[in-house]
């Protein structure tokens, strides 16, 4: 089969032997991967992502110089039911999975191991049948794929814990922003106020739903979350502190998704008070603020990364019950031997935003 696989900073598309499942695993043929910006960093960034999760994990997630294979994002297709395997899905049948192989001693996390074990970069893959859900057949293929970047996005809004009061701003509209605003729009929380140097991602976050929408240079999002967000009875949403004992404006909620040194204290410099700060976006280097915008304004700052299995699932039934409208974030489709082409145009925001793999489309 062929596979495209990451090895020292670069792509390689090669030909290797189609895996055989073992105990409790299913053979699939990938149909649809999304390239996510983390394949984007293990690429550019490869060594940095390698120490920092190794810092907190105590283990290297790759090895630079070994053959890599990429992709988490994805929808495949039952070819074979392996050995133990109860053949719950029989063979054509469409699923998705969070990407993960349970194998022993440890799972294999999928999309960043090797080639024995690939990733949706690949014409097929090995997963386990206890993960696999059925796509409901009214959900296209394309848009199935993008169960696992919705579930991150699910996860960081739920970690926002938004009341119906509150006022989110999403800071930075690529995939993950946008699909942050795709949830906070179907949870009909809002008005949403994004904002994005990008022209043509301003664009994609107005059809997603945000309701404001700002170009940072022109227009602050935080004077624009105090011209909608403002209200006669503040005594009502307790936020006054003997610091700010005026803060006549409703709750605010602020995504970082950005993920560039430096943002994190731009915004404790443009939120309110008592904000709520989550931050989506992975900066791969070292970031630095002052503590004293967060004391004297009492801003909570949470971070964000992955979901759990039960926000996976859920994702795919949002999508299956027509609550959640993504079409928009899918900008481009390529075959695997295009795939080195789409990491560069991914580069430039007026290009593409979501880029999906259709491994099998020669």
């Amino acid at each position: 089969m062929t596979a495209v696989v990451m090895r020292k900073g670069g792509l390689e598309l090669i030909e290797t032997p189609i895996p055989r499942p073992g105990p409790g695993e299913v053979l699939v043929k990938t149909l649809a991967n999304g390239i996510c910006g983390s394949d984007l960093h293990a690429v550019a960034h490869g060594s940095e992502l390698i120490e920092g999760y190794k810092a907190v994990t105590g283990f290297a997630p790759f090895d630079l110089d070994v053959r890599t294979s990429l992709g988490h994002e994805f929808c495949a297709e039952v070819v074979e039911n392996g050995p133990g395997t109860r053949g719950v899905h029989a063979p054509g049948t469409r699923v998705v999975s969070v990407p993960f192989l349970l194998r022993q001693p440890q799972p294999v996390l999928l999309g960043f191991g090797g080639v024995d074990t690939p990733g949706g970069y690949a014409d097929y893959m090995l997963l386990s049948e206890d993960l696999l859900i059925p796509v409901p057949d009214n959900v296209p293929t394309d848009i199935a794929a993008l169960t696992e970047p919705l579930a991150v996005a699910l996860h960081a809004v739920n970690r926002g814990a938004l009341g119906s009061d509150d006022v989110p701003i999403v800071i930075g509209c690529g995939p993950i922003g946008l699909a942050v605003i795709a949830v906070l729009k179907m949870r009909g929380i809002g008005p949403i106020i994004a904002a994005d140097f990008s022209p043509t991602r301003r664009a994609m976050a107005t059809a997603l739903g945000a309701d404001v929408v700002v170009d940072p240079r022109e227009t602050s999002p935080y004077d624009s979350w105090r011209s909608v967000a403002a209200v006669t009875d503040p005594a009502r949403f307790g936020r006054q502190t003997v610091t700010f004992p005026d803060a006549a404006f409703r709750p605010s909620v602020v995504f970082e998704c950005v993920g560039v040194p430096g943002v994190i204290q731009q915004i404790l410099g443009g939120a309110a008070a008592c904000t709520k700060i989550v931050v989506a976006g992975l900066c791969m280097e070292q970031d630095t603020f002052y503590p004293t915008f967060g004391v004297f304004k009492e801003i909570d700052l949470v971070f964000s990364v992955s979901y759990t299995v039960e926000e996976f699932a859920q994702t795919l039934g949002h999508l299956a019950a027509g609550e959640l409208h993504v079409d928009p974030l899918i900008t481009s489709r390529v075959g695997l031997a295009e795939v080195a082409d789409a990491f560069a145009r991914l580069r430039d925001p007026e290009q593409d935003a979501k880029i999906i793999i259709t491994p099998h489309a020669r």
